[in-house]
């Protein structure tokens, strides 16, 4: 069962909700110890002061901010504690904007809010009054002494939360060296191109989507543990594309003959250098017991993989 990670109240003007914080998130990470590859034994990460060669306990280690080459600035514990973000237990709404203003760039992690003991009347009704007018909240909360910007919306019967990056963490477009050249483009062209996306247009279906990475590689772990040799697959080379209307033709055809499944997932059928990727990954393990047709995961119980 899901802990609360924090409590506390949602407050603006003179208004306070009491609430609890739950993250609306659980990810499923296939995690890998260091081993000694002789022994098989784990690695030991130690703490080693080039200098001298020996190890640093942790009571001997300081932070220091590098203001030039081998040049530090040392900041105490106390320092920083004296500059912490005050320490409230309120997420305080600053505003209410409109959520299309809101570009998904700046959103971080998702949590749940839910109202704390005796406070489901003034929680019902800042979540209807919010879904009524259609706003999102912008509000700040520290947590585990870190100040977030948050963006608070109603969502079904629950409020969620999503921390977001503040303006001077997002990195502009601009920046970047290898933006698109000035092209152009034939009405054809872009009626070949959004009869492919109207090919593959769906409603979303969140279950729809698998980590089918996850899935191979815990398929590949368990093959290894059952004692099976795992050969691989040299990587593909992409392959070459007459022009781009031509793979747009290709596209189109495919998606409708094969109802989409034609198409590959990443929509990589056709890009703008004239290359096709495979839709295949770059390396498949394959058993040479004659395992490599399994689909992965095979319908086998994961029990000697996990994954956090």
């Amino acid at each position: 069962m899901p802990r609360a990670i924090w409590s506390g109240a949602i407050s603006f003007g003179l208004v306070n909700v009491p609430v609890k914080l739950y993250s609306a998130v659980s990810k499923k990470t296939v995690r890998f110890h260091q081993l000694h590859d002789r022994d098989g034994v784990r690695i030991q990460q130690k703490r080693i002061c080039p200098e001298d060669g020996e190890e640093v306990s942790y009571e001997n280690i300081v932070k220091g901010y590098e203001i030039g080459p081998g040049q530090h600035v040392v900041v105490t514990q106390e320092e920083l504690e004296g500059l912490d973000p005050k320490k409230t237990r309120t997420i305080d709404i600053e505003d209410f904007v409109e959520l299309e203003d809101i570009d998904p760039i700046y959103y971080d992690h998702p949590y749940y809010l839910v109202p704390d003991k005796g406070a489901d009347k003034a929680y019902n009704l800042l979540r209807e009054a919010m879904r009524d007018s259609g706003r999102v909240a912008i509000a700040r909360v520290v947590i585990r002494q870190k100040e977030h910007l948050t963006a608070i919306r109603p969502a079904g019967d629950v409020m969620t939360m999503a921390t977001m990056l503040f303006g001077d963490e997002v990195v502009s477009p601009e920046g970047i060296d290898e933006l698109p050249d000035e092209t152009e483009t034939t009405n054809r062209e872009l009626d070949m191109a959004r009869q492919l996306i109207d090919s593959l247009a769906t409603d979303f279906d969140p279950g729809k989507y698998r980590d089918e990475y996850r899935e191979r590689v815990l398929d590949l772990i368990e093959r290894k543990a059952e004692g099976e040799e795992i050969a691989i697959q040299p990587e593909e080379e992409p392959e070459r594309v007459p022009d781009l209307m031509a793979a747009l033709e290709a596209s189109v055809k495919a998606a409708r003959e094969g109802d989409g499944a034609g198409v590959p997932a990443d929509g990589a059928a056709a890009s703008g250098n004239g290359r096709s990727r495979s839709s295949k990954g770059k390396a498949k393990a394959s058993s040479s017991k004659g395992g490599g047709g399994r689909s992965s995961g095979g319908g086998r119980s994961k029990k000697t993989a996990k994954s956090s």
